[in-house]
């Protein structure tokens, strides 16, 4: 079966030249030009990603975002953002809420496809290969699977996006390693991708959120990037 894309872009042109470069790279993609009805079109058949135009003519691409992350069924579908805002609120807005990544008009075609592309094989571990498949840290309260794309806490699944789950196995892969925002947007978005310090520092956030306590363990080094840290005192508490 065809990896499916859903593109929900009002402007025409822009929805078919996103339409014409994806499907050069064999993706099956599907276009609507309005926000109705589409968190209930995801959750009837959910696409293996949805590019999301965030100024829709009846809704509010950041309240389809929202409802889809909100929502079990459809929470792991990846969302790219695609808007002609990129004031940091609304970068910042996405990405908390679970967003992949937010791309502002104008862009490269080829950019997107380089991140949607770069997300579906991350989506897909036996695509990739596999630095570490199995993660135990902080005396086995995380692990983190690999082949199963899966993080535990104290044996609880944490719901994590691409991104997120990219960064924290990246981090805790090597404990005490410090990894400047560069390299961990390489290590998790490729080498080709231009993404802000800012964003790296907002997917950090919205991981530590998620993780609790052991959030703690994602130490930010001042000027340089963040490290993991496998002895932090959250291990050992009770």
């Amino acid at each position: 079966m065809n990896t499916r894309v859903l593109i929900v872009e009002d402007e025409p042109e822009i929805a078919e030249l996103i339409e014409y470069h994806l499907e050069r790279e064999g993706l099956s993609c599907e276009i609507s030009h309005t926000g109705k009805q589409i968190v209930e079109s995801v959750q009837k058949n959910p696409p293996d990603l949805l590019v999301l135009d965030r100024m829709l003519p009846d809704t509010d691409g950041i309240e389809i975002c929202r409802s889809l992350k909100a929502d079990p069924e459809t929470r792991n579908v990846p969302i790219i953002m695609v808007t002609a805002r990129g004031e940091d609120v609304d970068v910042v807005t996405g990405i908390e809420l679970g967003a992949e990544d937010y791309i502002v008009k104008p862009f490269s075609p080829k950019v997107l496809v380089a991140r949607i592309m770069g997300i579906l094989r991350r989506r897909n571990p036996t695509a990739t290969s596999i630095d570490v498949d199995q993660i135990r840290v902080l005396d086995d309260r995380l692990k983190i699977d690999s082949r199963r794309h899966r993080v535990t806490i104290d044996e609880e699944s944490v719901e994590l996006t691409v991104t997120e789950f990219g960064l924290l196995r990246f981090l805790a892969a090597r404990p005490g390693f410090v990894r400047s925002r560069d390299q961990i947007i390489e290590a998790v978005h490729g080498r080709s991708t231009v993404l802000s310090s800012r964003t790296v520092d907002v997917h950090v956030t919205a991981l530590r959120r998620k993780m609790g306590e052991l959030g703690r363990s994602i130490e930010t080094v001042r000027g340089v990037g963040y490290r993991f840290n496998d002895q932090s005192e959250v291990a050992n508490s009770d």
